[in-house]
């Protein structure tokens, strides 16, 4: 079992999309969190409805601030962002390159998460061979 840390600056779009999202996908295999350099008030609202329908409640998250302990914890690290995104030495990290999804419109946003989709079911079945192979 690993452990996945998604960041982002706001933990209030991608990193969340992408935590639940892998949650989803994982089943109960991997565990993830998320969390933001400088986190924002709320998730935005057409991430919630992007999650919403495909089966993903995220009305419960709060943003949360990057921290020690949430670096700690993680064995894998995925960047959701693109140069603003903070730099973690010394973890396994992967930077997925996604628009902000604050400004658009919930049919970008739905594209995005197609994105999201595609990346996180990538990560598990690479995280999958590399527990079976353990």
């Amino acid at each position: 079992m690993s452990n996945v840390l998604f960041v982002c600056v706001a933990n209030s779009g991608r990193s969340v999309m992408a935590e639940r999202l892998f949650r989803q996908a994982a089943g109960g295999r991997h565990k993830a969190r998320s969390a933001g350099s400088d986190p924002g008030p709320a998730v935005h609202p057409q991430v919630l409805e992007a999650l919403g329908e495909v089966g993903s409640d995220a009305s419960d998250h709060r943003p949360r601030r990057l921290d020690e302990e949430a670096i700690g914890w993680a064995d894998f690290i995925v960047a959701t962002c693109d140069d603003a995104c903070p730099v973690i030495p010394g973890k396994r990290y992967v930077g997925w390159e996604l628009p902000d999804p604050k400004p658009l419109p919930l049919e970008q946003v739905r594209e995005i998460r197609v994105k999201i989709e595609q990346l996180v079911r990538q990560l598990v079945e690479e995280l999958d061979r590399e527990t079976a192979a353990a």
